[in-house]
């Protein structure tokens, strides 16, 4: 396997996790819309003992989204420090259009082909 090819690989994993997390937050997301739905209709004031546990109850649930939450940006971080050995520091780009002409060339440090070739 070429050394472009294993980029490639590795980027095409990246991007994989990547939809994983969306679908993850996504996930998240529909579940705390229900679970605040029955919030809202279910517990009263009269369900608790006292303001503090009022109080208490619903900062344990934050709490943990705040936790969930600390992980995804550890992952995301974890992620962006492997993609950037992939791509080259931006000094090495060469100023000018940055690559928006959308070629690959110079990305791997050299001529970089889509097509495949074996055909």
């Amino acid at each position: 396997m070429s050394r472009e090819q294993a980029y490639l690989n590795i980027l095409d994993a990246a991007a994989k996790i990547q939809w994983n997390v969306a679908m993850i937050l996504e996930a998240k997301a529909v579940e705390s819309e229900k679970v605040r739905n029955w919030i809202l209709n279910h517990v009263l004031e009269s369900s608790f003992e006292d303001h503090e546990k009022q109080l208490g109850d619903p900062l344990d649930v934050h709490d943990q989204l705040v936790e969930v939450i600390e992980g995804l940006t550890k992952l995301q971080n974890g992620l962006c420090s492997n993609l950037k050995t992939i791509l080259p520091p931006e000094e090495e780009e060469g100023g000018g259009d940055s690559g928006l002409d959308g070629s690959f060339s110079g990305m791997f440090g050299g001529d970089f082909d889509l097509e495949d070739s074996s055909k």
